[in-house]
């Protein structure tokens, strides 16, 4: 198995995220040799966001390795500093949102099943989205939207 060094490995930034969502990633976890859990070192700048506001229908869980960040819940928005541990259960009581609003970079591990089919719901903006394995089949949908009967244009 090969080992991964958390505070030394690169990240890589993806040139398309929107300001406020740029934040370096590395796939830890695979690096690893793991197979059934997610996990992913992030390295987020000042004022920059992880993702926004949501939460899937399986547990999520966040471990700040440097920095400080404000973690955003359905209890409001709280302080994670270097080695805080938080677990976002499945479902709306797991909806959380992690966000960079010290000076200095922050780097924080998460982690979870994240089998697909996945499927991920954004309050704030009231889209859900759903990734099966079939990247063809991912979309991204507003909920006001997209109703439709399940027998709708069937024969």
């Amino acid at each position: 198995m090969p080992d991964v060094n958390v505070f030394r490995v690169n990240v890589e930034y993806e040139a398309h995220s929107p300001e406020g969502y740029q934040c370096g990633e590395a796939p830890a976890g695979s690096a690893a040799g793991g197979k059934d859990i997610t996990v992913r070192l992030y390295e987020l700048p000042s004022g920059q966001s992880l993702c926004p506001y949501h939460y899937e229908y399986e547990e999520e869980w966040l471990l700040v390795l440097d920095g400080d960040v404000l973690v955003r819940s359905p209890n409001g928005e709280a302080a994670a500093a270097r080695g805080e541990l938080r677990c976002f259960p499945a479902g709306p009581a797991g909806a959380h949102k992690v966000t960079n609003r010290s000076e200095a970079p922050a780097r924080v591990l998460m982690w979870s099943s994240s089998r697909e089919p996945a499927v991920a719901v954004y309050p704030d903006s009231d889209k859900i989205g759903v990734w099966p394995p079939n990247p063809d089949d991912r979309v991204m949908l507003r909920r006001a939207d997209g109703q439709v009967d399940y027998w709708d244009e069937e024969v």
